[in-house]
């Protein structure tokens, strides 16, 4: 009998047991986050300012995933670069991942993907503040898993407004996965990063 299960739902254990996923012991297999990062100018360190300061006084009431969109994740994907070309942005994308033998069948919508065709560039989950990113990275990978080019690296980015995390996944013959630090609003220049990685993975994708 073939099982369908939500995206929402699904479960690290059940990626692995079902579509082999494994967690990259590399630790050069997820440099792309650390290494090489671009300067932000003087008005780019602004505006992310002006975003934190906007998100700290919203918090004083609870925020939901459409907020969350709105005051941070917009403002951050337009500093990165992801409005411009070559990259195209949809939301609730619809996507379908089977089992190699068909009997799970994962079904969902990604919050937000960032394509440049062919290629999926990033695949974005927003959650609402008071979520923790944890549930998030398997929901996160199973989108990312139902990417159909397979020789290229998949990214993802998970969010619930003060935190933070990227994700990189391969699916060569096996997929496998590795997964940032989780960067914090209220930490440092933390919010900084975020945007530089972004800008990073921009400029890979450029220049493929």
């Amino acid at each position: 009998m073939v099982q369908f299960i939500q995206g929402r739902d699904i479960t690290l254990a059940q990626l692995i047991d079902q579509f082999g996923l494994q967690l990259a012991d590399d630790e050069h297999f997820f440099s792309e986050w650390q290494q090489d990062l671009p300067e932000l100018s003087d008005l780019e360190k602004q505006s992310l300012n002006e975003v934190k300061a906007e998100y700290l006084h919203l918090s004083k009431y609870p925020i939901l995933e459409p907020v969350v969109k709105m005051v941070v994740l917009s403002p951050i994907l337009r500093l990165a670069g992801f409005y411009q070309p070559p990259f195209y942005i949809t939301s609730e994308q619809e996507v379908r991942i089977s089992s190699e033998d068909e009997g799970t069948i994962i079904r969902g919508r990604i919050d937000i993907l960032v394509f440049h065709p062919p290629l999926w560039v990033l695949v974005i989950e927003a959650k609402r503040a008071d979520y923790s990113l944890v549930p998030a990275i398997p929901q996160a990978l199973a989108y990312m898993l139902a990417d159909a080019t397979s020789a290229k690296p998949v990214f993802g980015f998970i969010t619930n407004g003060s935190e933070f995390q990227f994700i990189k996944l391969t699916k060569q013959s096996t997929p496998r996965y590795a997964l940032s630090y989780t960067l914090s609003l209220n930490r440092g220049d933390d919010l900084y990063t975020v945007v530089k990685v972004l800008k990073h993975l921009a400029g890979l994708i450029r220049n493929l």
